[in-house]
């Protein structure tokens, strides 16, 4: 399914444009990433759906998204370890997490813990995407630490947004933890080996 619609993306790409096959390689893997994203995107949204917890999903992947923003984070090398990771991360943690009990206290230690790792490995890049420029890695480190005070806020203003906020943390945690590279057999610190 995944090809066929590439194909034809490619194929209308090249009746309507005058793209070079370096441009077609690009749009194609562009048109893969995208089919990749939406294809794992409604799978977990369905999940969410059918065990009646879509909401939760929903506001786990924008809180989560918006840390990610800056603090970036590992990517799997392949799409079923990605969509793996992520029914685990969307589907899994949520449910786990909504079935605690977590007081104010617990939450303001979770947030404490979270923020000095991010402090200490946010932002963190990939091989495709190494992070170099100095000011930019401060800008986003201070982004995501700003960021999360800003969710501990909100946590308190809101109850109901405790817990995709706690999952949004986890998984930002997980993404931005050199343990989670070397699990997964990535290189850590890549702006480090430029």
């Amino acid at each position: 399914m995944s090809n066929f619609l590439v194909n034809k993306t490619i194929d209308f790409v090249k009746n309507y444009s005058n793209s070079d096959s370096l441009d077609i390689d690009k749009i194609r893997y562009g048109i893969e990433g995208i089919y990749l994203t939406i294809s794992k995107i409604i799978i977990v949204l369905l999940i969410g759906l059918i065990f009646h917890y879509l909401d939760i999903v929903i506001l786990t992947i924008l809180f989560f998204n918006i840390l990610r923003f800056f603090g970036f984070g590992l990517h799997a090398k392949k799409s079923i370890e990605c969509l793996i990771i992520s029914l685990f991360n969307f589907n899994v943690l949520p449910i786990l997490l909504l079935n605690l009990n977590v007081n104010n206290y617990a939450f303001l230690v979770i947030s404490v813990f979270v923020i000095i790792t991010f402090i200490i490995f946010a932002p963190s890049d990939t091989e495709k995407r190494p992070l170099c420029n100095k000011k930019k890695r401060m800008i986003r480190k201070v982004g995501i630490v700003l960021c999360s005070i800003l969710y501990i806020l909100i946590a308190f203003k809101y109850e109901y947004l405790k817990v995709p906020i706690i999952c949004s943390y986890i998984i930002e945690f997980l993404m931005i933890n050199p343990i989670s590279y070397r699990v997964l057999g990535l290189k850590y610190n890549n702006y480090k080996n430029l």
